[in-house]
């Protein structure tokens, strides 16, 4: 029985241990999105004035080529691959939006971290307290044998 106890107990402790790191990558996750999208948010402000101006656009991973910025009309992704042409105050408008629905995501998964880590210490206390009860039951259970065996 007791053994059987043990395999619940840490069959439990390995299925929180799982949703714990499940969770903690989708957060590494989100952050990743939110400073992304605050980066390109900065990024948009070098653009705001920059009509005819030389800039660096990036073309691939790590790969730029000098341009020159030839409008302030960006063609914007609103998924899907759905494309509209946005003023740069318009697309920082919809990046706003898109880090807030991101925080509100983070906020939501650290609650749900700290709430599997909640239960994972309760449930760690909780097998001490029994552990400590049951080794003091067994050891008292002994020590009345002994007094038996000497009457």
């Amino acid at each position: 029985m007791e053994n059987q106890s043990q395999q619940e107990m840490f069959l439990r402790l390995s299925v929180l241990e799982q949703q714990m790191q499940y969770l903690q990558q989708q957060l590494d996750a989100v952050e990743k999105g939110i400073n992304q999208l605050q980066t390109l948010d900065l990024d948009l402000n070098e653009i705001q004035g920059a009509n005819g101006k030389e800039i660096l656009a990036q073309i691939g991973t790590g790969i730029y080529v000098p341009a020159k910025l030839l409008s302030e009309t960006l063609t914007v992704n609103i998924g899907e691959n759905n494309f509209v042409k946005k003023s740069v105050s318009e697309t920082k408008k919809i990046i706003q939006s898109q880090i807030k629905k991101l925080q509100e995501t983070q906020e939501e998964l650290e609650q749900h971290l700290d709430s599997i880590n909640h239960e994972l210490l309760d449930f760690i206390q909780n097998y001490q307290r029994e552990s400590s009860e049951n080794s003091s039951h067994e050891h008292h259970h002994g020590h009345s044998h002994e007094h038996s065996d000497e009457e």
